[in-house]
């Protein structure tokens, strides 16, 4: 079976797809261990290739299970997770998968939905399931014929809307159509709205045909105010009226951005890409340059347009030569106007940014939100939801495409992923640099992003392991910025970024290559904190549950308050305010902090220890003195600690006890 993997990020905007064919196998059972100091020599180098049997390195982390994709689904890209109740919902090319994860160790599948579309990115609002179309064979019907044509009102490039109150038999109820598809939408609750929900959508795809979308434009806005360039959409959905959910605004947060500056790419893939254009034109392929560099067409974006010169010609049956002579001549002029790739600038100007984000992440709680689009960093203001308006705007050489975005907790810092390859090229190599492909840290500043330092998985990857920073999630941890985030063939990577000029590593699950011989697809698309465990979509391997386990960055005080945080239901691009019930454990989570990093001096933290033990054995009044007087001594150390707010925070936790107690 066919499996669609994204490619290089120059053709990322094009949404073409390149085939893979990988056969399903038994999953096998994952060794791990835990260390308290990093490894001498990083055991994910040299791990031994397989698809369901490669070898695997873990470190501080343990391998809960490993599920394999359900029949309809095999040797399909699996893409983006969500999360309600007990189900893991995964986004899939070919529509998606509802698993039961109630039971970590055995995850069950309620349901697989076969409905094709890229990439099938997931999010839920109660009882509502959102799924994105972007690619050209996506159908209204959910069918799995595909489209053949170029224009066909068949084709569905938008949101889907199902009803999942069963969701054992979810309901598709509607959708909403827009200019450029959904390659990634993002659900936003207004605080001053009950009554709907708002839909950010990113499409990063050429713009439909009018023939095919009424009012769809790729003219540039100075010369059509209707351009579906340079703008996201903002759906609102009726919540007692799903089906009737419609585009309300179309916010122009690119306006007046011009091209940002971008690094070249490495030497041995500008050589590599002209070998396979090469080879391409020499067998009768399709190539195009984007971007400066020359790539080979899928069969995929090129069949419709073959298919389109036959029938309008008049003709029946397979493209002829003169057809395919026809399409030749013409393919680079309709890649540069379909996506931009000439971009409309004076001949004395610099050209326009981009036109698109590829994702916004939302943090309602703060009125910001983070948008990845392309060659820039977003901070916009979403406390009008309808009307997100850009506050800044920043750019970096060494970013190639500016993927994804995450907050901390408080709001103070935002972390953006550069998908440097698109998801489908090995940029974790020893020669590639490890600012490129990597994390960027930003702290927050008068609503201006100021830059602090890049991180990156550094385990170098072989050249048929695609392999760059892609999704992730924060680790509720209290008092600290610790983050699990997917790196494709990469794995897993765990770090910590509390202080944004140094993040480090503290665990990582990895892989070996699908394919030792040449480039497979696969790898962590994402890697997300729900519940207690960690739940990774696997491209070809299916569904990874993970454990954070006890070493010398995390204690077990920690994992247990990032446990105590249990959320209904998750969207990773929606980012909820973490709040920690009153809790003994959130209180010696801050303890072993302080002690790990000589926040308090040895005795104090002895102290405070058997102070706090010595309070959890009372009830009632005495209880709440006890924890009173000792909250009102962390206030008194807290003056001469080298943590002062740290001290504080555990006072505060401490006095949230003793009020817990009234």
């Amino acid at each position: 079976m066919e499996s669609a993997i994204r490619v290089r990020v120059s053709l990322r905007s094009l949404g073409l797809a390149i085939g893979l064919v990988s056969l399903a196998a038994c999953a096998s059972s994952g060794g791990g261990s835990t260390s308290t100091v990093a490894p001498n020599r990083d055991p994910r180098v040299g791990l031994r290739a397989g698809l369901m049997d490669a070898a695997e390195a873990t470190w501080n982390l343990r391998v809960v299970s490993k599920t394999p994709p359900s029949e309809k689904f095999v040797g399909v890209t699996n893409s983006d997770l969500s999360f309600s109740g007990n189900y893991a919902i995964q986004g899939n090319y070919n529509g998606f998968q509802v698993w039961d994860i109630s039971n970590p160790a055995q995850p069950t599948l309620k349901i697989g939905y076969l409905c094709p579309a890229s990439q099938s990115d997931v999010s839920v609002y109660k009882n509502l399931l959102f799924v994105s179309g972007e690619g050209q064979g996506g159908r209204l019907d959910c069918g799995t014929q595909g489209v053949r044509d170029t224009v066909s009102h068949d084709r569905l490039r938008g949101i889907r809307i199902f009803d999942i109150t069963d969701i054992a038999n979810p309901k598709y109820i509607g959708n909403v159509q827009t200019c450029r598809g959904s390659h990634t939408h993002t659900v936003v609750e207004d605080p001053n709205d009950k009554d709907n929900v708002y839909i950010y959508v990113s499409g990063s795809a050429g713009v439909r045909s009018p023939n095919e979308l009424p009012g769809c434009s790729r003219l540039a806005p100075d010369k059509d105010p209707n351009s579906a360039l340079f703008r996201i959409e903002v759906i609102k959905v009726p919540l007692a009226n799903p089906e009737t959910a419609a585009i309300v605004s179309s916010p122009r947060i690119f306006n007046d951005l011009t091209e940002a500056p971008s690094h070249a790419e490495a030497p041995e893939d500008v050589a590599a890409a002209a070998r396979a254009a090469a080879a391409a034109r020499a067998a009768g392929g399709f190539t195009a340059k984007f971007n400066k560099m020359e790539y080979v067409l899928p069969n995929g974006f090129v069949k419709p347009m073959l298919d389109s010169i036959v029938t309008a010609r008049g003709g029946t049956g397979a493209p002829t030569g003169a057809d395919s002579t026809a399409l030749r001549g013409a393919i680079q002029g309709i890649v540069d106007k379909m996506f931009g790739n000439s971009a409309q600038g004076s001949s004395d100007g610099p050209r326009p940014g981009p036109t698109q984000c590829h994702d916004i992440t939302v943090y309602p709680a703060i009125g910001l939100a983070g948008g990845a689009c392309g060659g820039y960093g977003l901070l916009l203001d979403i406390r009008d939801v309808a009307n997100p308006k850009r506050l800044a705007a920043v750019a970096d050489s060494n970013f190639s495409y500016w993927h994804s975005a995450t907050f901390n907790n408080d709001g103070t810092k935002v972390l953006f992923t550069d998908e440097w390859g698109g998801g489908g090229g090995p940029k974790c190599r020893a020669t590639d640099r490890p600012e490129w492909g990597a994390d960027a840290i930003f702290t927050l500043v008068d609503n201006r992003m100021v830059f602090q330092s890049y991180y990156k998985m550094l385990a170098p990857q072989t050249q048929n392991e695609n392999c760059v920073a892609h999704n992730g999630s924060l680790i509720p941890i209290p008092g600290r910025d610790i983050m699990v985030q997917g790196w494709y063939q990469g794995g897993i990577s765990v770090f910590e970024w509390t202080d944004p000029a140094h993040p480090k590593e503290i665990a990582f699950h990895d892989r070996g290559p699908v394919d030792s011989t040449k480039m497979a697809s696969g790898g962590s698309w994402s890697a997300y904190w729900y519940n207690g465990v960690i739940v990774s979509s696997e491209i070809s391997r299916g569904l990874d549950i993970f454990e954070l386990t006890p070493s010398a960055f995390v204690s077990q005080n920690e994992i247990d308050a990032a446990r105590l945080v249990h959320l209904d239901y998750f969207n990773t691009q929606d980012q909820p305010k973490i709040v920690w019930p009153a809790s003994v454990v959130v209180a010696r989570a801050y303890i072993d902090q302080l002690a790990r990093s000589n926040g308090l001096a040895t005795d104090k933290v002895a102290a405070t220890r058997t102070a706090l033990a010595s309070a959890e054995g009372l009830s009632g009044q005495p209880r709440r003195d006890a924890l009173t007087q000792l909250a009102t001594q962390l206030n008194t150390d807290a003056a001469t600690s080298t943590d002062p707010a740290k001290v504080r925070k555990l006072a505060a936790a401490v006095t949230d006890l003793a009020n817990s107690e009234r």
